[in-house]
Order: C-alpha cells, then structure tokens, then sequence
C-alpha cells in the first residue's frame, strides 16, 4: 500500500510585528501575485521576452513559494492569537478531508525531504 507523502516546513512566527486578519490576508494575496508574475515570466505569459535564465527563474519562484507560505503560517499564528483557532485541531480536519475526497490515502505518512 503506497504512503501518503508530507512536506513538512516549520516557519518562525515574525517579530515585532503586528499583523491583523484583513492586513496578513492582503499581504498573502501580494505575495501570491508575485509568485504569479514570477511563473507567467517562466512561461512566457506575460509576452516579454524572457532575460533571466531558467535555473534563476526556478529559484526566484522558490523564494516566492516560501514568502506565500511565511505570510500564510503568519495567518495562523494570527487566527491562533486573536482568535483562539487550535491549528493542530484544524490540520487534522483538513487530512480527514483530503482523506475522504480520495486526494490522498490513509493515514500513511512519508517525509520526502
């Protein structure tokens, strides 16, 4: 029976800041727009000539890629502090329904670090 595979990331939560709701939701959706931008250049979506080479394109995505997920573990910081959310609680609810839209099976768990 195949295992399920897990990317496992652990993100700081930011000092001396602090974010709200509305505020962290924006800068979430800024950083996605950059991660967006990003990958049309990659794809040459955006008709300009591509400049940058594609192993620094990949790279830069990448960089993106984590500034998304930063701003999104900062939701949950957020949702944990003002709002009294258990994030554990809610990632267990979360397996359970990818579990059962069949986006993944069982209970298996493989780091693929």
């Amino acid at each position: 029976m195949a295992h399920t595979e897990y990317k496992m990331i652990s993100l700081p939560k930011l000092n001396n800041l602090q974010p709200g709701l509305e505020s962290t939701c924006l800068k979430l959706m800024e950083e996605a727009g950059e991660l967006a931008q990003l990958i049309g250049k990659f794809r040459g979506l955006n008709g300009e000539e591509i400049t940058m080479d594609k192993q620094s394109l990949v790279e830069n995505i990448t960089g993106e890629l984590l500034d998304v997920a930063q701003v999104a573990v900062s939701m949950m910081f957020v949702l944990e502090d003002e709002y009294g959310v258990d994030i554990e609680d809610k990632i267990q609810t979360h397996i359970s329904k990818l579990i059962k839209k069949g986006y993944i099976k069982g209970k298996g768990v493989e780091s693929s670090d």
